[in-house]
């Protein structure tokens, strides 16, 4: 009697469990939420009654005579502080090396030679949402048999450019001819983000991430592509990851070399908490436990020794930015610290800060040059103003997860690691996550042969199990 009663009561207890947790999935079980298209106007003043002309028109860098003799009187008139002795990098830019560095943009780099560089790939500008939109529009050389491009949008990141992709684009338009599958090859778009490079700066306030991918998105439509993957890191895996929110069906895949969660939620912590002692409880790799602990040396003390710049964006941009603008040794100084420290934390132990072990000089100027030529420091770094100014974690796409199959390439060196069991909670739909086997923050200008590897393997997965079909 007693037995069986007791077995009833149990059994009881498990349909009640049991009915709990189903309720609580179906009740959790959010609907597929997308991030609703922003349709903003930047241009100044009023937004005209009159239809946005579409024209697309080619577009070339060009420089006046004017342009360099006032940068070189600058360059000229620098004023230079002493560093301190021993001092390497990390303290910033070291000043000594500085010198070297403005030696050679005055004495050797070639800046009219940089700008056919710049222009052997087609460029255009098309007005949206009342700025001019500039972009890089690369189609292949030559397709197999029956074969058609794939359309690629590549978005670049602070302080960076179109000019990171130069690197990349032959190897994904033309992968054949250097020693790769051609099994798919690709019709690569880079546009500049509004506010850098040669696209106009947006001149209203509020122009964030998911201002810039509705922008992307609607350049995609217009240069007549349904359906395509994009790739981003930096600022460009958060334009493309809400782009990827905004249009889900218009979307094949959606490549990142950098992940990040910014809702994080109580497994998050505890996984920091107990994740070096107990992995496998929450899906960390090896490499994962390597990369990311002791969690206070690698974790928040590298923010807070890293984010200064960040914190300075996010408050007040145009007031360091009135100094970077009117002083080119300045704004070399700011951007190349980024260059050295986000290729290898450790550059900071060296001299020249190990810039010219990843990069040459050409390509750190020429990226330099983009800036001064173009006027848009101040504009690309309100953008963190524009993204962070509301506090992290309060926007709708970062509670939003992301559906369309993803592939995430993740280098050593990035600052900051993101473990897969992390990105997983954000995209549910990872179909690929490799850890590099070198490389930092500017993959696709550092390490190009290994991102493109990356994204080729990624594309033959999804086209081969035709996963964005499978809604």
């Amino acid at each position: 009697e007693f037995c069986s009663s007791l077995a009833g009561i149990m059994l009881l207890e498990v349909f009640l469990v049991l009915g709990t947790v189903i309720i609580y999935f179906l009740l959790s079980k959010k609907k597929e939420e997308t991030l609703p298209f922003k349709e903003g106007w930047w241009g100044k003043g009023q937004k005209p009654d009159t239809e946005e002309d579409t024209t697309v028109w080619p577009f070339k860098v060009e420089n006046t005579e004017e342009e360099l003799s006032d940068l070189f009187r600058r360059l000229d008139q620098a004023r230079f502080t002493e560093p301190l002795e021993n001092s390497c990098f990390h303290y910033g830019t070291n000043s000594v090396y500085l010198r070297k560095v403005v030696s050679y943009w005055k004495n050797q780099f070639n800046w009219k030679k940089q700008v056919e560089v710049l222009n052997k790939y087609p460029q255009f500008k098309t007005k949206i949402q009342g700025i001019d939109i500039h972009f890089v529009h690369v189609k292949p050389p030559r397709l197999p048999e029956g074969q058609s491009a794939k359309p690629l949008l590549m978005v670049h990141g602070w302080p960076g450019s179109f000019y990171e992709f130069y690197k990349i684009i032959p190897l994904l338009t033309d992968p054949a001819s250097h020693g790769l599958s051609d099994e798919h090859v690709f019709e690569v778009i880079c546009p500049s983000i509004p506010g850098y490079g040669f696209s106009e700066a947006p001149h209203k306030k509020d122009f964030n991430s998911v201002s810039a991918a509705s922008i992307f998105y609607e350049l995609m439509l217009r240069l007549g592509f349904n359906e395509f993957y994009t790739q981003g890191g930096d600022w460009g895996s958060l334009i493309c990851t809400n782009l990827a929110q905004i249009a889900p069906n218009h979307m094949k895949g959606l490549h990142l070399n950098l992940a990040s969660v910014t809702n994080m939620g109580f497994s998050h912590l505890l996984s920091i908490l107990l994740g070096r002692y107990l992995p496998g409880l929450f899906g960390f790799q090896n490499e994962d436990v390597r990369r990311m602990f002791p969690f206070l040396k690698k974790g928040v003390y590298r923010i807070l020794l890293e984010s200064g710049y960040a914190h300075i964006q996010a408050t007040k941009p145009d007031t360091v930015g009135c100094g970077l603008n009117d002083s080119p040794v300045g704004l070399a100084a700011y951007i190349l610290e980024k260059f050295s420290t986000w290729t290898d934390l450790e550059f900071h132990n060296l001299e020249d800060g190990g810039l010219e072990r990843k990069f040459n000089l050409d390509d750190l100027l020429t990226n330099i040059m983009i800036y001064w030529v173009s006027g848009c420091i101040v504009s690309s770094m309100r953008f963190y103003k524009e993204n962070l100014q509301n506090g992290i974690g309060t926007q709708k796409h970062e509670r939003l997860t992301v559906q369309v199959p993803t592939g995430i390439a993740s280098f050593p060196n990035e600052v900051m690691h993101t473990p897969q069991a992390w990105a997983q909670k954000k995209y549910t739909n990872i179909v690929s996550f490799h850890f590099m086997p070198r490389g930092g923050h500017f993959a696709a200008l550092e390490e190009p042969e290994l991102l493109a590897e990356d994204i080729l393997q990624f594309v033959g997965k999804v086209e081969k199990e035709q996963l964005w079909r499978k809604k």
